[in-house]
This record gives structure tokens, sequence and C-alpha cells, in this order.
């Protein structure tokens, strides 16, 4: 075989090759993708978890399938994925319960956050707002803050249970602002709404579409926005950073996530799918009727994010002495 000859057919190996995997890129989905949601049918997560996929599945021609998978804080779903195949045919609708709060309240997992995931992008942002009761005479965060101070002790912040967003928002801001509020925790955040609306406790650190409903009918007052910038269907509310406590932010989130070990061109695919989604006004609009915000990342800004959160949530939950019985 002359040299050239040889060439060619190296060539042309090398073209077949190539080939064949593009062609296996482009043939994914092949067959229906399951969605694993750790909340059960119904709730607000699992109506978003719905909306990603309906909308994934109609821009890939794909079938995706949710499947609920409640309990133990969301870490069922995720050690279901974690140990599942890596293949883009199992995915997690994570959330900063299972890859935040969650890795840091829990002692003993039977999954890593970070090692045992690919990231692909976040998908939802949601900030809380902290409210006040009516009877507290504050208008402003900085009100809060010197009216703390002058009232050592006698600022009660409610909470939906030990743990919970509410609870560790209230934890930061009191570390951050180094102002004393005693925490009194309830089962759930609906139980601790009528005690604020009385003035049995005095603050509380709500999900944003009950906190703006209750403003907006007179039963609280909303002072500011717990997430990094304002809010879009809340503008007038300053953000807590911006009211004087720099460098504070907590928000609700959740995102994409693959088992790790899964090929990267399942990652790219996806991304790309979900980035897109964040574009489409129509899905835009409809996440914003669910009270929250669509928005994507590259998969190793989700990454870096991830790591973030669960420094963070470990320093709060570690000053705060919450755990898990």
């Amino acid at each position: 075989m002359s040299f050239r000859s040889g060439l060619f057919l190296l060539g042309a190996w090398l073209c077949s090759v190539l080939g064949g995997a593009g062609a296996l890129a482009q043939i994914y989905p092949s067959k229906p993708i399951r969605l694993i949601v750790p909340f059960a049918p119904g709730g607000s997560s699992d109506l978003l978890a719905r909306g990603v996929a309906k909308q994934l599945g109609e821009q890939m021609g794909a079938s995706m399938v949710v499947e609920n998978r409640p309990g133990a804080g969301g870490n069922i779903a995720a050690e279901a994925v974690a140990k599942g195949p890596a293949d883009g045919y199992q995915l997690l609708f994570g959330t900063i319960g299972t890859h935040g709060v969650g890795p840091a309240l829990y002692k003993q997992l039977a999954f890593d956050p970070i090692k045992d995931f690919a990231p692909i992008s976040l998908l939802h942002v949601l900030p809380n707002v902290l409210i006040v009761t009516n009877s507290l005479p504050v208008n402003s965060v900085k009100d809060l803050i010197d009216y703390a101070r002058a009232n050592p002790g006698r600022v009660t912040f409610a909470s939906a249970g030990n743990g919970s967003i509410s609870h560790l928002a209230g934890e930061l801001f009191k570390t951050a602002t180094d102002v004393r509020m005693t925490h009194v925790p309830y089962k759930g955040g609906g139980a601790a709404i009528p005690d604020l609306i009385s003035g049995q406790v005095s603050v509380m650190f709500e999900t944003v579409t009950n906190a703006l409903s209750m403003a907006r009918s007179g039963k609280v007052r909303a002072i500011a926005v717990t997430g990094l910038t304002r809010w879009q269907q809340a503008p007038e509310l300053p953000t807590i950073a911006e009211a004087g406590v720099p460098g504070y932010q907590v928000d609700s989130w959740t995102g994409l996530l693959a088992p790790a070990g899964v090929p990267r061109t399942v990652v790219e695919r996806l991304n790309a799918e979900l980035v897109k989604a964040a574009r489409d006004t129509g899905y835009r609009q409809q996440m914003s009727t669910l009270g929250v915000e669509a928005v994507s990342s590259t998969p190793q800004e989700f990454r870096t994010f991830i790591v973030a959160e669960v420094a963070k949530w470990t320093r709060a939950i570690q000053q705060s002495g919450a755990k898990i019985d």
C-alpha cells in the first residue's frame, strides 16, 4: 500500500468515527426521558417541573415523563438519579433543598451533591419577601434593625420549621446585622401566617407569591426582597442588600441535573435547549404566572453555584443550630 493510499484510508476511518459520534449525539433522545421530581404531585414545584418537561418535550420532539419521588427533603429522588444510569434518560429536577440546604442539614447522605451529578442548567429563581406584622413600627430594613437593637429579643420571626428556608433566611439576617430575634418555628409556612397577621409574631421571610398577596391586601407590610436584584413583580421593594445589609441574598431555586458520567454531548444538548426555553416568551410568561423567573446558565456556572450554596447553608446551619432529628 502506498503512503498516499494509507493516508486516504486513515482519513476515511477518522471521518466514519467522527461522523458516527455526531450521529449518536443527534439521535438523542431516542426514547422517553424521565424527570425525577422530589415533591408530591400538585404542589408549586411539581407544576414548575411539569412546565419544564412540557417545554423540553416540545422543543426536542421527545417524550418527557415526570416521576414524583417525594420524601426525606428531596434526598430519595436525588439518590435515585445519582445511582441511576448515566445515559441522559433519567434527570433530576434539583432544588435548593437537594443541592443547597439538604447536604448541609443532613449528616448522612447516600450521595455526594457535587461529585455524583453533572449540572446542566439553573431553571428558576424565586426570592422570599421580608414581611412584618402591621403593629410593628417599622417600614424599612433599617427601621427593623434599629428597632431590634433597641428592643433585644422582643422581635420574633416565624418560619415553616427548623431548617426551612424561612428559618435559615432569618438566621442569616441575624448574623449579617448583629441583631437578636427570637425564632418561632411552625409546622409549615401556612400555619405561621395567622399569627403574623394577628401580631403574635413580628417578622417572616415568606415566598414571594404568598407575601405579595398578603401585603397588597393590607394584611401585612412588605419591606424588602431577599434576592440579589429587585423582583420584577414588585420593583418598588428594595433588596435587603441594597437596603443596608451588603451581601445578603437568599433565593430559592431549581435546576436540571444528570448523573455524573453522562455523555458531554447530552449535557450540551440539554443545556442548549434550556437556554432556548429561558428566552421563549410564552414559557417565560407561563413561569411568571407561577411566581418565578425562568433563567438558564452554563453547566460550569451551575456547578460553581451549587458549591457556593452548599458552603453558604453549611455556615448558616452551623450558626443556627438547626438539625434533623
